[in-house]
């Protein structure tokens, strides 16, 4: 399994979209010429797959976000700001074909600042 990326959760990624960093475009599935792609993310704790889409700029600065469902996820998973997540690709040995899965770290606040994150 191949984490592509982890990241603590900012005000647009949970109201709004997932802003993905650039150096995780290569792992995620081929545009194929075009600036949006469509794939399953199965949600690693509690099962459920969602229809998340990726988008890109047409020109200069790809700058990848997720959206389609990702927000019905947040909501679904109570994401915060300051929850982290862990993208993750994995091959499917059987048939060659690559999956992902997202995982959810609730953050641990205490009078507000971040101590930690827990499994969600």
């Amino acid at each position: 399994m191949e984490l592509i990326f982890s990241k603590s959760l900012s005000k647009t990624d949970v109201q709004k979209r997932l802003s993905v960093p650039m150096t995780s475009l290569a792992s995620l599935p081929d545009f194929e010429e075009g600036h949006t792609v469509g794939f399953r993310v199965r949600d690693a704790r509690k099962g459920k797959v969602w229809k998340f889409k990726c988008s890109i700029r047409k020109k200069k600065h790809p700058k990848p976000v997720l959206c389609s469902e990702w927000l019905d996820f947040v909501r679904f998973n109570d994401l915060q700001v300051g929850d982290g997540i862990e993208f993750y690709r994995e091959m499917e040995e059987a048939t060659g074909v690559n999956y992902y899965k997202i995982e959810v770290k609730k953050a641990v606040k205490i009078f507000g600042v971040i101590f930690g994150y827990v499994e969600a």
